[in-house]
């Protein structure tokens, strides 16, 4: 190699290491120890910014009531609620930092995708529309409106919408429920009504709810003043547990 060559080759080194940074912008990431990095890995399976991902059966996070998914974490940490992920992912974790995380979704307000209504009968769903709507006072079923607000959008502080959620992953939560796996802060009202519902109305309630569309404002309503139940989970606890 001649001279001339070796120094123009030692001049071009330093541009041909440098050429992937010309070549492509580097990827943004979020900066350490911001809230934007922390919630990084619930997006694996809640979907960027907490949209639910196409499976349907993890729930959307995103908008939901700040103070839901602080009592969703705390049930999580508290072994009311058994997911062996989330469990793992907030056992150590103090109520300030669950809390952040919960605003950072509950601020995220994102259009929803059309519903995938499950394949079910007409009767079926008349009977999902009247217990959503009207409940069952027979049954001492109250009706979902009445604590989940009129649009189904949920009601601040603490109680989330129904709409925008899978057939599946309601029934999975209502069974859940039903059947003990699921607790909420006392009263748990969510388990009362659940245990009051037969298989076949837990069935049909869901249904309904699956088929529905959510509305282009899909923020949750005012506190609602009187509940037909006591309901430990309407509200966000005042009392730190760390």
């Amino acid at each position: 190699m001649s001279v001339r060559a070796a120094v123009w080759l030692r001049g071009l080194l330093p541009l041909l290491l440098a050429w992937p940074a010309f070549a492509a912008p580097a990827a943004q990431t979020p900066p350490l120890d911001s809230i934007d990095q922390r919630v990084q890995p619930c997006m694996a399976c809640h979907g960027r910014e907490g949209r639910a991902t196409s499976d349907g059966y993890y729930p959307r996070i995103a908008g939901k009531p700040a103070g839901y998914l602080y009592n969703q974490l705390l049930n999580f940490r508290e072994a009311r609620r058994d997911y062996a992920m989330m469990t793992y992912m907030v056992e150590r974790q103090g109520d300030a930092y669950l809390a952040e995380m919960a605003q950072y979704f509950a601020d995220q307000h994102l259009p929803y995708p059309p519903p995938q209504a499950p394949a079910v009968g007409t009767a079926v769903l008349e009977r999902g529309r009247r217990l959503v709507n009207d409940g069952d006072a027979p049954q001492r079923i109250p009706a979902c409106v009445a604590c989940h607000g009129a649009r189904l959008t949920g009601a601040l502080p603490a109680t989330p919408g129904l709409l925008g959620l899978s057939h599946d992953y309601l029934m999975a939560q209502l069974g859940a429920w039903r059947e003990g796996n699921r607790r909420a802060h006392a009263p748990d009202c969510m388990a009362e009504v659940a245990r009051r519902l037969t298989p076949a109305d837990l069935y049909a309630a869901s249904a309904w709810l699956a088929t529905q569309p959510v509305p282009d404002d899909a923020s949750p309503a005012a506190p609602i003043a009187e509940l037909p139940l006591e309901c430990g989970s309407a509200m966000v606890p005042t009392e730190a547990k760390r």
